[in-house]
């Protein structure tokens, strides 16, 4: 009989349930990792309020834990580990295909099947998507590894390089960690976009120097006092949704020939000014995940950078709660006037 553990479910109608479901069975490239600390992602939120099916096994994947188990291809002297779990990623990916030759794990062709995410006891994943996290970091540090990694991808796809100007649209977790990402990287000047006064404050202290509300004209007219008419040299679009505002706003303030990296998960067909982005010759540039580029992984970069000092993302954490109180977090995340920028889930 499968061992058990506690989860949390989605249950179809609008609630996160505490149950009881099978403990994910460890294979060969595999390791169990307890669960310490889970981040509730903008994009759960998004998800699970249109969501009209009840869960079968936990979502979550901004994880840190510590590894218990390992398959019998892992070495076991990996137990006791504290890690980030890329769980998307290489963390599930077939290692032979073209795009995992390539470090894109996330676009891999014969991806291992999802076991699981982070609102449980235990989560389980190939041992080479574990990253070691520094001696100094916290549970809550190691559970923003993930979204971090997202803002360190989109501003190399961006080719960001020393002192560009950048805005960065939005300050939720992932607009946040974008500035971050960016003031890591040696931008010049940051300036974020933010809806919310905890998320403006928040920006200023993670490294953008000057944070605007979400008018177009405003963000252009700060824009062009700090680059000297000439625009943002990098521009990264963190929002998503289904409104076209935030895609068109972006090509508004990018300069001529710069580029736009878009993070945000749309979820409805959106319009863009696509003459005004040819006529400025303005590259778009998705950016979904995260990957190996140039030799490094994401996660290793992120890891480096907040167990060095560079990075301060810890105090994004502004609520936690224990897996039996999810609800609640979930409650705190959704309702900005909380004060909530990033809640998370602790399992002690």
């Amino acid at each position: 009989m499968a061992a058990k553990m506690r989860a949390a479910l989605w249950n179809g109608a609008g609630a996160m349930e505490l149950t009881e479901v099978d403990r994910p069975p460890v294979g060969p490239q595999d390791a169990l990792v307890r669960m310490r600390a889970e981040g509730i992602c903008g994009s759960d939120l998004l998800l699970y309020s249109a969501k009209k099916d009840r869960e079968t096994q936990p979502g979550g994947h901004e994880m840190a834990g510590e590894i218990v188990e390992v398959g019998e291809n892992v070495d076991p002297g990996r137990i006791g580990e504290r890690v980030a779990v890329e769980g998307i990623g290489v963390g599930r990916g077939c290692m032979r295909c073209f795009y995992c030759r390539e470090g894109q794990y996330f676009l891999c062709e014969d991806v291992a099947p999802d076991t699981g995410g982070g609102y449980a006891e235990f989560v389980c994943r190939r041992a080479n998507g574990l990253f070691k996290l520094s001696d100094g970091m916290t549970w809550e540090e190691g559970a923003l590894v993930e979204p971090f990694a997202v803002g360190l991808h989109a501003m190399r796809r961006g080719f960001l390089t020393g002192g560009e100007t950048v805005a960065v649209l939005g300050s939720g977790t992932i607009g946040l960690c974008s500035v971050a990402a960016a003031r890591v990287m040696g931008a010049g000047t940051i300036v974020a976009t933010a809806r919310y006064p905890q998320q403006a404050e928040m920006a200023k202290r993670v490294g953008a120097d000057i944070a605007v509300g979400t008018d177009t004209a405003e963000l252009r007219e700060v824009l062009d006092d700090v680059s000297g008419g000439l625009g943002a040299d990098v521009t990264v679009e963190t929002v998503g949704g289904s409104s076209d505002m935030v895609l068109n706003q972006a090509v508004a303030v990018t300069r001529k020939q710069g580029r736009l990296v878009t993070t945000g998960n749309f979820y409805a067909p959106v319009r863009i000014d696509w003459m005004e982005a040819i006529l400025n010759e303005i590259s778009i540039i998705w950016a979904a995940i995260y990957a190996t580029t140039h030799g490094r992984n994401e996660f290793d970069i992120a890891i480096d950078a907040m167990g060095s000092g560079r990075a301060d993302l810890g105090q994004l954490v502004t609520h936690t709660v224990t897996l039996d109180d999810i609800q609640s977090g979930f409650d705190t995340a959704y309702d900005k006037t909380t004060g909530a920028i990033k809640v998370q889930v602790r399992t002690p």
